[in-house]
């Protein structure tokens, strides 16, 4: 891998004319020619970057050749380089031997394809598990049932989480295995999908753990080598620096089961082991923390904000409070429509969310629980305000927590936004869910909620912070960007366009707010001297490309660092 980066490196770069020049300042590397979206507080704009150590030590106009010399000069040649992409909430994903790849799936009878290969090689009896599965990319236009998964392997249990991770669907082997059939009541915080004549469909809403506590344990040391593939990818979209939303503080696998899933092994050791060895090579990474209870919590001797600029702890999450859109198990402040009385519930009575939310400030950790539906927003705005307003603990500087949603997709009253501008509470935002889920929240919403999906004009305007994320529906910020400024579905319609933000703001949400979010502002987010050199290349201009073009633009390159770690057709 290092030689090959290293071959790139050569390939991006000619010699800079002004090597030799007289009194020239020294740098690394030098990008000019170029439309330069520095993302400061103006938004300037440059044409040129020079780069020493890992950072940032000038920026301007085409004078910057002159003034720096540097053994390595990539010119632009037009397009435009800007601060790397931080996405402040995703899943990585690591992949088990038994797991269908359900990349390029395009309909039900791919998937069945797939699942048919990995029982041929896998043999009767054998677990077959995939993830990512979405119906609204699917030619059928429907979710994959238990039928379609028996027609492809009878003789194999077989789970498919679907995308987001909020459901699953089982094959009739698989819920033998788990002990469900037409009489088994749904369980806490849960719901077992049934056809017409009673039997189970297949599909179980929030509790995957069902049917995937039964799929036999992988070791870490094979599943690791996937891990950091996944890692490794973001780089190609751009992303270089990523919150990780699942991973344990220690290596057995703590909290409930079904609530906060945290992934196949992944911990706060191990992910400085992958970071120790590789982090030069990968995106810089903030890992959530599943919550390991109030004694484990107090005895950890560190907290939000510790580590280092490539591996560092973030906050107490994800811990879903309430469920997703894809269930659906939001929890509404109202029923959803079409659904007599169904209102969607959370997973935490007040007094468990309280005591966690109080536990977390009196140990100095931030927050960053997973509320989807406006009640469910509601409960954590209160339980997060008991907290920050009456708790006494250390915090990362003074009362300088940063405590944060995540998701926030239906918009709460009013009066729960002021409390959350009030105590500093602010949003890790999906703005793509408008444009994946646009289906759902169609069918489900009435208009006022439907037309303030996913809000960000709003909770901005009334002076929340507002940093974006994807949470792998689908990783790409493009479609975030996109679906931020037009406030469009696939359809093409419009929905609140009150919502909808300019160009700079969206690209200042995926990039300088979301360092905000890990205390990092200072050293990155931005192309301004001093901070690091995170930055990317793109074909097209966001700022002028037309905006149905904007989900189409590509990234040439990536430098984490001032180094090319990411070049657009060598690594694809």
């Amino acid at each position: 891998m290092k030689k090959a980066l290293a071959a790139l490196c050569c390939l991006a770069a000619v010699m800079n004319p002004a090597a030799q020049a007289l009194g020239a300042e020294k740098a690394d590397l030098i990008l000019h020619n170029g439309k330069v979206l520095t993302v400061d507080d103006a938004f300037h704009i440059a044409s040129a970057v020079a780069v020493r150590d890992g950072k940032i030590v000038a920026t301007g106009g085409e004078e910057i050749v002159g003034e720096y010399s540097a053994p390595e000069t990539v010119d632009l040649g037009g397009r435009t380089l800007m601060p790397g992409f931080i996405d402040t909430h995703v899943h990585m994903m690591s992949m088990s031997f038994r797991q269908i790849d359900m990349d390029g799936v395009k309909s039900i009878a791919d998937i069945q394809q797939r699942i048919r290969a990995k029982a041929e090689k896998l043999g009767p009896g054998e677990w077959i598990t995939g993830f990512g599965w979405d119906e609204a990319l699917l030619s059928e236009k429907r979710v994959p049932l238990r039928a379609d998964l028996d027609a492809a392997a009878p003789d194999n249990p077989v789970v498919l989480t679907r995308a987001g991770g909020h459901s699953s669907v089982g094959n009739s082997m698989a819920l033998k295995i788990a002990g469900i059939d037409r009489d088994t009541p749904d369980p806490e915080r849960g719901v077992i999908e049934h056809l017409a004549n009673g039997d189970p469909n297949g599909v179980i809403r929030e509790r995957s753990d069902l049917y995937r506590k039964h799929v036999p344990k992988d070791d870490w040391e094979d599943l690791r080598p996937t891990f950091i593939a996944s890692i490794r990818k973001l780089l190609s979209l751009g992303i270089t620096s990523f919150h990780n939303a699942t991973a344990n503080l220690d290596d057995e696998p703590v909290g409930k089961g079904g609530i906060a899933d945290p992934g196949p092994g992944l911990t706060w050791r191990r992910l400085n082991g992958i970071y120790d060895e590789l982090g030069d090579e990968l995106p810089r990474v903030t890992t959530y923390i599943a919550y390991p209870g109030p004694e484990r919590l107090k005895a950890f001797p560190h907290r939000s904000g510790d580590g280092t600029i490539q591996v560092r702890l973030g906050g107490i999450g994800e811990s879903p409070v309430d469920g997703g859109f894809t269930g659906p198990a939001a929890w509404l402040l109202t029923e959803y429509r079409g659904m007599d009385g169904f209102t969607g519930k959370s997973n935490y009575t007040d007094e468990a969310l309280f005591a966690m939310a109080d536990d977390a400030a009196r140990n100095g950790w931030q927050m960053a629980l997973h509320a989807i539906g406006d009640a469910a927003i509601v409960q954590t705005v209160n339980a997060y305000h008991h907290a920050l307003t009456t708790v006494q603990g250390p915090g990362r500087q003074g009362k300088d927590r940063r405590w944060f949603l995540d998701h926030f997709t239906i918009m709460p009253p009013r009066e729960t936004m002021q409390t959350m501008a009030e105590d500093g509470i602010m949003i890790s935002q999906q703005p793509n869910f408008l444009y994946n889920l646009e289906a759902r929240y169609e069918a489900w919403l009435d208009p006022y909620r439907l037309a303030h999906n996913n809000s960000v004009a709003t909770p901005a305007g009334m002076g929340i912070h507002v940093a974006f994320a994807s949470d792998n529906l689908p990783i790409g910020p493009m479609v975030g960007l996109y679906a931020a400024i037009s406030r469009k579905g696939p359809s093409g319609r419009v929905h609140g366009i009150e919502e909808a933000v300019s160009r700079e703001d969206a690209i200042r949400m995926y990039t300088a707010n979301g360092a905000y979010l890990s205390w990092e502002e200072g050293i990155k987010g931005t192309l301004e001297p001093g901070k690091l050199a995170d930055m990317i290349v793109l074909d097209h201009d966001p700022l002028t490309v037309p905006i149905d073009k904007l989900m189409d633009v590509k990234v040439d390159m990536t430098f984490v660092g001032g180094k090319l770690v990411y070049r657009r057709g060598a690594d694809d």
